[in-house]
C-alpha cells in the first residue's frame, strides 16, 4: 500500500463511519440533562465515558507529538471522579477538546511530513502509525459503550439495527 492510501485509510478510521458510528452520531441521540444519568449496575455514565475517551485520546495524541509530555497516573487519572459534569459548561468544553483532539491526530497522520512507521524518539518502539490506531480503536469501543448505555436508559431512538 502506498503512503498516500494509508493515510487516506488510516483518517478514514479515525473519522469513524465505515462499520463504526461517528462520535457525533452517537451524541446526538444523547437528550440534554443525560450526561450524568446511571442505569443500575452500570458503572459509567455518558459523561464518564465521554470524559474518558477525551482525556485518553489527549494522552495519545499528545505522547505523540510531545516529548515532554507526563501521561496522567493509571487507571484513576483517565477517569473523571464525578457521575456528571461538575460545571455546567463542562460538557460542552469536554465535547470540544476531544473534536480538536481528533482533529489533531487527523492533521498528524495527514501530514505528509509525518513519518507513520518511525518509531516516536522519545517512545519504546510505538508509531505515530499505532497511536493513531489506538485512538481509532479506542473511541470506537468506547462509542459501543456508549450506544448500550443510551439503550439502557431508553433514549437510543433509532432502529434496532443501529
Amino acid at each position: 500500500m502506498n503512503d498516500k492510501a494509508l493515510r487516506e485509510n488510516l483518517l478514514e478510521l479515525l473519522r469513524g463511519g465505515g462499520a463504526h458510528l461517528t462520535f457525533d452520531q452517537a451524541l446526538e441521540h444523547l437528550p440534554p440533562g443525560y450526561q450524568g444519568a446511571k442505569v443500575p449496575g452500570s458503572p459509567h455514565t455518558p459523561w464518564r465515558i465521554v470524559e474518558h475517551m477525551r482525556i485518553a485520546q489527549w494522552d495519545i495524541l499528545e505522547f505523540s507529538r510531545n516529548p515532554e509530555h507526563v501521561s496522567p497516573d493509571f487507571p484513576d487519572g483517565y477517569w473523571p471522579p464525578d457521575n456528571a459534569p461538575p460545571t455546567p459548561t463542562a460538557w460542552d468544553e469536554s465535547v470540544a477538546a476531544f473534536r480538536a483532539d481528533l482533529q489533531a491526530m487527523q492533521d498528524l497522520v495527514a501530514d505528509p511530513q509525518t513519518d507513520l512507521l518511525a518509531p516516536i524518539p522519545h517512545g519504546d518502539g510505538q508509531t505515530i502509525l499505532r497511536e493513531a490506531m489506538l485512538v481509532a480503536d479506542h473511541n470506537a469501543y468506547h462509542l459501543g459503550q456508549l450506544v448500550m448505555l443510551m439503550r439502557a436508559l431508553g433514549v437510543w431512538n433509532v432502529s434496532p439495527s443501529s
